[in-house]
């Protein structure tokens, strides 16, 4: 076999391959039903974000916040800890989560405040791994140091 004959071969045989990949597509995408495959997929990311929202939402300071209509007059009476406990705070606090003791139980609660005041202000800026939980700083959210003392001055008033 010469070349020529060799290369007139191969390019056949290429083409061949070519063509048959062309057909392979096109008989998947007609079996897959490609538009119902998108659908399915965006219908389960939408699934996976919904499960996975956050608990809680933080919203800046300025910013007004709009639910069923009523807007929410805790930062206008200047009560920032009790504010601040509903819209971060409560996530954890109040069902307990990772440790956390709920606000009002005072047996939770009363070797905690036991410690002071700047300890717990210190744990809850900077955030305390404990034998029985955790305390991420400033609760995760981004709140002047204030505020935080101010909620846990809410928290420990309510659990006294």
């Amino acid at each position: 076999m010469n070349d020529r004959a060799f290369l007139k071969t191969f390019s056949g045989l290429l083409a061949a391959l070519a063509a048959l990949t062309v057909i392979i597509f096109v008989v998947a995408q007609m079996v897959s039903g490609s538009g119902k495959a998108k659908t399915k997929v965006a219908q389960a990311d939408n699934e996976i974000a919904a499960r996975i929202k956050p608990v809680g939402e933080l919203v800046a300071a300025g910013a007004t916040a709009v639910a069923n209509g009523v807007i929410p007059s805790a930062q206008a009476a200047g009560d920032k800890g009790e504010a601040l406990y509903k819209q971060t705070c409560m996530a954890c606090h109040a069902a307990g989560v990772a440790g956390a003791p709920k606000l009002g139980d005072k047996a939770a609660w009363g070797p905690r405040i036991a410690q002071g005041n700047d300890t717990l202000y210190t744990h809850a800026l900077k955030g305390f791994q404990g034998k029985v939980g955790m305390m991420p700083p400033k609760g995760g959210s981004s709140a002047p140091d204030a505020d935080v003392k101010a909620a846990v001055d809410y928290m420990v008033g309510q659990s006294k």
